[in-house]
């Protein structure tokens, strides 16, 4: 049998000679250059760092080599993406399992923080209030409730064991909630302010109005017992009054919301009051322990620096009051020191058996240092000029009722000594008579 290549020798050749030839013209030829090259949108330039373009045959090469590696690269990539995500997957199962669990010990760990936050806050405000507060407290937490909408019951972690009794006043922050109705060894229950069976003494705050502040039936505050007033309106503030010996006098307890008739009694109203403390969501509280002042010792020093203060203006006073005395002493006045005491007044018996207080007594103006002829009772004045001549010279001593007093000493001046002359009498003229004959 005749070979391949003997058969068709001359044909392989030729093949063999053009493919030289190809060969030699694509080492040689350069693939030309496009003429709108770097234009937008147009074909991509391939050149050399010379600038002559691309050999022919690394063209070829190129063209005829890529297909292959880009089959081999996809053909890899896939099979590397089958074996990773669909079979060696039997590790995934746990793993999930166990980011599950940290994401939910994450998410109670976050909500434990948040807690302690909004606790530490309230807590913070409690403290803040319970350092300004003058009255003994003890803080207490809350633990349940009555789980009844009829009753009005929550349950706190104190008792008798921390000191707690009944009737002692439960309070926040912002203001009053109830008083302790029973207690425990460890824990006490408390009667809330809006529950029907409550009460406790309460005044309005601008209207200075006392009444009793109870639950009604649909779990709201509300103050009875009240006549009707047109100058409660809604938004007035309510205060405890203190006289129910619970709840100390001033604490908040609400806002006037609305004013109802009272449908049993028409002249009174019910007021129906929003609490200042949030009943439905209690968490912290404070006990009073005893009605005693108890001041910080900020307080103290408050009090004490004002008490210092209050001598110094009692001993300022008191100064000022011994230099106005001592200058009164120095001034004339109209009682005489050299007048000897007057007697004691009897005491006067009344028809009804009382004492009858004295008249007033009347003062008498002092001799004057300097008499002259205007001074009353010296010789040669205008009042002694009138008596001597007959004429009706008013007294200074005649009151309002018409009736004269004697007439004082005449006093002598210290001065000149003048001795004051005696009073004439005073003689009536008498009428001539006539005989009846005329001379």
């Amino acid at each position: 049998m005749e070979s391949f290549f003997s058969r068709y020798r001359n044909l392989i050749v030729l093949l063999a000679v053009l493919l030289a030839q190809v060969i030699g013209l694509a080492v040689q030829v350069r693939k030309p250059l496009v003429a709108a090259a770097g234009a937008a949108g147009g074909p991509a330039v391939h050149q050399t760092k010379d600038g002559r373009g691309v050999l022919l045959i690394r063209l070829w090469a190129a063209s005829l080599v890529t297909p292959f590696e880009r089959a081999i690269h996809g053909s890899g990539e896939g099979l590397n993406g089958w074996w990773n995500e669909y079979v060696d997957l039997r590790h995934v199962k746990d793993q999930n399992k166990d980011l599950q669990q940290t994401i939910d010990r994450l998410r109670l760990e976050q909500a434990e923080l948040r807690e302690d936050a909004l606790q530490g806050q309230r807590l913070q405000a409690l403290v803040k209030f319970r350092q300004n507060y003058i009255y003994q407290t003890l803080p207490a937490q809350v633990i349940g409730t009555s789980g009844s909408r009829q009753s009005h019951v929550i349950y706190i972690d104190r008792g008798a064991l921390d000191g707690l009794a009944p009737d002692m006043a439960v309070i926040t922050g912002d203001g009053i909630v109830g008083k302790v109705r029973d207690v425990f060894p460890h824990t006490a229950q408390v009667l809330m302010i809006n529950d029907q069976t409550s009460g406790a003494g309460v005044i309005l705050e601008t209207t200075r109005i006392r009444g009793i502040l109870r639950g009604n039936a649909g779990g709201q505050p509300q103050v009875i017992n009240i006549i009707a007033d047109q100058r409660i309106q809604p938004g007035e503030h309510v205060l405890t009054a203190g006289g129910d010996q619970i709840f100390p006098r001033g604490l908040p307890v609400g806002v006037v919301e609305k004013v109802q008739q009272d449908p049993e009694r028409g002249s009174f109203i019910n007021v129906i009051v929003k609490p200042a403390a949030d009943l439905q969501h209690l968490d912290e509280v404070l006990v009073v322990t005893s009605l005693d002042a108890h001041l910080s010792p900020q307080q103290q020093a408050d009090l004490q620096t004002s008490e210092e203060l209050k001598g110094a203006e009692a001993a300022a006073d008191a100064e000022r009051k011994k230099a106005a005395a001592e200058m009164e002493e120095r001034l004339p006045g109209l009682k005489d020191p050299n007048a000897p005491n007057a007697p004691a007044a009897a005491t006067v018996i009344g028809p009804d058996g009382k004492p009858v207080p004295a008249p007033p007594v009347t003062p008498k103006p002092l001799p004057a240092a300097h008499a002259d002829r205007f001074t009353p009772g010296v010789a040669g004045s205008n009042a002694t000029s009138g008596a001597d001549s007959g004429l009706d010279v008013p007294d200074a001593s005649t009151e309002g009722n018409g009736a004269a007093k004697p007439p004082a000493p005449k006093s002598q001046s210290n001065a000149g000594q003048v001795k004051s002359a005696p009073a004439k009498p005073q003689t009536t003229p008498k009428t001539p008579q006539f005989s009846g004959r005329v001379q």
